[in-house]
């Protein structure tokens, strides 16, 4: 990108880049064994709207250097958002003035130069959306009555609102990497109030996507939204026991976070993982397969290098349930005598490979049982596995949804749930990092009437 105007940005990789090399160049001056800093700039805009009427009209233009230096194994770090020359030199200042009252670290440091990224392949993650305000408003005005159309019994509205994010940076330490990353972010999203006598239901419906052109249409979005809080009208509680449960592709991609969590290098050296000792075990279901890809066109969680300059790989994370890799960045790789898998920062994209249909598929496949759309509540130990959420969602039988379900709890152990798994639908969630369809699991308890 060479032209900052163009693109919406106030300044260019090559500014942002100077930017870098200037802050290296002072750390290496004023004494710094090494140094990484990352530059950034992001430009917002958000619109929302309810019953209506305009609520609130967000723009963000943001901008920061964050620094961090090495006196040997003392580490310090410090940022501004100011980018002048003197304000850059006194933020390498502090985080040297931290480093000095730092203990010493054996595993602190830089990545290792030889595994730091040298190609950028273009993952098309970068589409300006070019909406003006007037635009966007209509767009939120839009959803949000296609979502009170759907029925006479949607009562009121939490708002329709549209929002549009680009972002830049370039990251480099003192290795001599300089790595650019641009991208975007667009979102509709509505939430709707359904109510039948003094009973209230609300839901919503959202879609986020790289290029506005790969968003759900706004019409789309408000009905599913209004629909889905009319379907829960009339909600009951069902009765204790244990039943099978299907996980709706929202929920399902967070059963797949609590894998990342405990297969993560912070949780694994600190030994706070229910998965300590499980690499190469069969840690899921053998129906579970799992890829990480980081270089997934337009995908949510793409980069060619992770927040050290790692170079991301693609590998087959989970291969017939056996979970064969961790997530692990340069600190937590060398707290473990292990390497660093290109992590920092987090997982990249998870494609769950489905073994079924899709929705209908799955709910014949769960038969009797509980069809679960919403979870309430943290009950989740990354130590012990041991989970508790308050749900809500359908009862299933002979695989036809009777009634809406609510104010029970699902239970179990993470390492059963994953071990329980017996479908996975191809009603894939498209719209986040983790994509996966619906999830079956054989047995749970539910706590109810």
């Amino acid at each position: 990108m060479n032209s900052s105007v163009e693109s919406g940005f106030s300044y260019s990789q090559p500014a942002l880049r100077s930017l870098v090399e200037q802050v290296l160049a002072d750390a290496k001056r004023q004494g710094a064994t090494s140094c990484d800093v990352d530059v950034s700039e992001g430009v917002g805009q958000n619109v929302s709207v309810r019953l209506g009427e305009v609520e609130t009209i967000e723009y963000n233009r943001d901008k920061g250097v964050g620094i961090t230096v090495y006196l040997g194994q003392r580490k310090g770090h410090a940022s501004t958002s100011d980018f002048s020359a003197e304000a850059l030199s006194q933020t390498v200042s502090a985080a040297l003035a931290i480093a000095r009252y730092t203990a010493e670290d054996d595993a602190a440091g830089l990545a290792d130069p030889v595994r730091l990224a040298t190609v950028f392949p273009d993952l098309d993650l970068f589409h300006p959306w070019s909406l003006p305000v007037e635009e966007a408003i209509e767009l939120a005005r839009r959803c949000e009555s296609a979502a009170r159309d759907v029925d006479s019994r949607i009562s009121n509205s939490e708002g329709a609102t549209v929002s549009s994010h680009i972002g830049q940076s370039v990251y480099g330490n003192s290795h001599g990497f300089i790595g650019p990353s641009v991208s975007s972010r667009h979102s509709i999203s509505a939430s709707i109030i359904a109510q039948e006598g003094e009973a209230m239901q609300r839901d919503y419906w959202y879609s986020v996507a790289r290029a506005a052109a790969d968003l759900e249409d706004a019409v789309v979005i408000g009905r599913k939204a209004g629909e889905r809080a009319i379907a829960r009208l009339g909600a009951r509680r069902i009765k204790t026991g244990e039943y099978r449960v299907l996980y709706d592709p929202t929920l399902a991609s967070g059963l797949i976070g609590h894998m990342v969590s405990a297969a993560s290098g912070g949780s694994l050296y600190r030994k706070a993982s229910f998965l300590l000792d499980s690499l190469g075990k069969p840690v899921f279901s053998p129906i579970v397969q799992i890829v990480e890809d980081p270089f997934l066109a337009r995908g949510m969680a793409s980069s060619s290098f992770d927040a050290e300059g790692v170079a991301c790989v693609r590998r087959e994370l989970v291969t017939d349930g056996v979970l064969n890799g961790w997530f692990l960045g340069s600190y937590s790789a060398r707290k473990l005598g292990m390497s660093t898998t290109g992590n920092a920062g987090g997982s990249h994209n998870l494609l769950v490979r489905p073994t079924a249909g899709g929705l209908d598929d799955m709910l014949r496949q769960l038969g009797t049982g509980l069809f679960v759309t919403e979870l309430l509540g943290q009950g989740v130990n990354g130590i012990t596995g041991d989970y508790s959420r308050g749900a809500a969602g359908f009862w299933v039988e002979n695989g036809k949804i009777v009634h809406p379900v609510e104010e029970i709890t699902i239970a179990g152990n993470l390492k059963q749930i994953f071990q329980d798994i017996v479908a996975i639908g191809s009603d894939i969630d498209l719209r986040g990092s983790k994509r996966v369809g619906s999830i079956l699991v054989e047995r749970m308890t539910i706590a109810g009437a």
